[in-house]
């Protein structure tokens, strides 16, 4: 789910926004919950292959590598999927009961507004969570640092009513209490829509407190009892609406000082000047200020917020990705050029296509790569280093990955001949036994030795994908595409 790795997040809301507005919270699991697998438990191998073994380049939670709990992404190669997983610090749940109790029953909740838990690992001290994976990044980064364009109105409000929504659900299932929520919970999906991620929604354990924000954020009744409520989540709701309202993460207290003074419009993003009436600001802030009643029992419920926002809403027909100016859905390399069959297997991390075509095609990209000899070197070491390349051959037809590379690296080290379709065929190995870094650094290798070989860039695609690179896999698949349709120009 998030953040710093934010290049690379997944699913769509039906596209009558307009009709879906008032949606039960039933009609809510329509969707998500037919695309996604049911929850299942993962081992520890399964999810170290599909972080890279939880690679410091695939973290993407905000907080960075030394939080306390870290969430990566990672791909299941065998479900085509990417994922996000949160593994917890060892002295968190140290009750592996009460955590696969905590994730099944998270874990059975399917909303189109929740980033869904799909999985857990629950292996000696180890302990993680298994979601979705969200492409584009979180509420604090749209509203807070963005960069192309500010948030506009609409989407604020479209924000609030589905946050609304997904609270409303998780209460209708029996998952009501919500911790610490906050900009960072929230995050935007493939097409833009904003859902409120999983991991909230698990019970507080070892870990650390229910709310890790400033005091100045965390609702009075929690400073006074240490639970977290129904009406301290209603309370972060209002925090979140202010962020909505002035783009900014302004304390409660200072926000209440403003529209006790009448000076609401004081709240307000400078940035939505001009674009959104006097009566729906006036609208937004009081359902703000009964969200952050100091008496609890004050506070509007979940569902009585839905039926506040709905009414609200605004450009309901526009895609929420239009709203956003983000890109729609994952890039599709079919939808932008025209792969070749290795270019198309690349693109799909299909790694039997890859080896079939490896090995009809040969060496005969090979011819006319220079390789000068000495009779001496000749008469000397050459044998030896076709030998091992024979060796490695016999072991790539057969499937046999780890002698391949092993005679393979046997060859490239005697340095005697230089073949880019070794490097190709290695590469490819490294691929099959989860070592996209390796496989990587000879695509890159065997497009040195032969720079205008498509294939080394086919190649580096899919070592790019397996590392979870996939803007840069698409570029470069692209270079490949470039290079083939020259090749046959000439």
């Amino acid at each position: 789910m998030g953040a710093r790795c934010s290049k690379l997040s997944l699913c769509w809301w039906p596209s009558n926004l307009k009709s879906n507005l008032h949606d039960s919270t039933s009609d809510l699991e329509n969707g998500s919950g037919d695309a996604l697998p049911g929850f299942k438990e993962f081992s520890l191998d399964q999810l170290r292959a599909a972080t890279s073994g939880f690679c410091t380049d695939n973290i993407v939670s905000e907080h960075g590598e030394k939080a306390p709990n870290v969430v990566y992404r990672g791909r299941l190669a065998d479900e085509d999927r990417w994922i996000a997983v949160k593994r917890f610090n060892r002295m968190a749940w140290p009750d592996s009961r009460q955590f696969l109790e905590e994730a099944r029953a998270v874990g059975q909740l399917r909303s189109e507004r929740l980033v869904n838990l799909i999985g857990c690992c629950c292996e000696g001290e180890e302990r993680l969570l298994v979601a979705e994976f969200m492409r584009n990044e979180t509420l604090s980064k749209h509203l807070f640092h963005w960069e192309n364009q500010p948030m506009k109105w609409a989407m604020r409000l479209r924000v609030a009513l589905y946050l609304a929504q997904a609270l409303e659900y998780c209460s209708s299932k029996g998952r009501a209490l919500y911790h610490d929520l906050n900009a960072y919970r929230i995050l935007f999906d493939q097409d833009g829509n904003p859902r409120l991620s999983c991991f909230g929604l698990m019970k507080n354990s070892r870990d650390g407190k229910s709310y890790s924000t400033n005091l100045a954020f965390t609702p009075p009744e929690y400073l006074r009892t240490g639970r977290v409520t129904l009406e301290s989540v209603v309370y972060s709701f209002g925090t979140l609406l202010l962020d909505l309202l002035s783009g900014k993460h302004i304390p409660p207290s200072h926000a209440l000082d403003l529209i006790r003074g009448k000076n609401f419009l004081m709240l307000m993003d400078s940035c939505l000047e001009g674009h959104f009436s006097n009566d729906d600001g006036t609208e937004l802030v009081r359902l703000a200020s009964r969200c952050l009643q100091y008496e609890p029992r004050e506070r509007p419920n979940a569902k009585s917020l839905v039926v506040a926002l709905s009414p609200l809403q605004k450009e309901t027909e526009v895609p929420s990705h239009v709203l956003m100016g983000i890109p729609h859905g994952t890039p599709s390399s079919k939808q932008t050029v025209t792969l070749t069959p290795l270019g198309e297997a690349c693109s799909r991390l299909d790694l039997t296509a890859i080896h079939e075509i490896l090995e009809k095609i040969g060496y005969k990209d090979d011819e006319g790569i220079a390789n000068e000899l000495s009779f001496q070197m000749w008469t000397d070491q050459i044998q030896e280093t076709l030998n091992s390349k024979k060796r490695g051959d016999t072991a790539f037809r057969a499937k046999d990955f780890v002698t391949a590379i092993d005679c393979y690296t046997h060859f490239i080290d005697g340095g005697t001949m230089v073949s880019p379709t070794v490097f190709a065929r290695r590469c490819l190995c490294y691929l099959l036994s989860d070592m996209p870094q390796e496989a990587l650094g000879d695509a890159m290798q065997a497009q040195v030795i032969s720079p205008e070989w498509p294939t080394a860039f086919y190649l580096q695609a899919a070592a790019l994908f397996s590392l979870g690179m996939n803007n840069d896999a698409q570029e470069t698949l692209k270079d490949g595409t470039n290079l083939e349709a020259k090749k046959h120009r000439n």
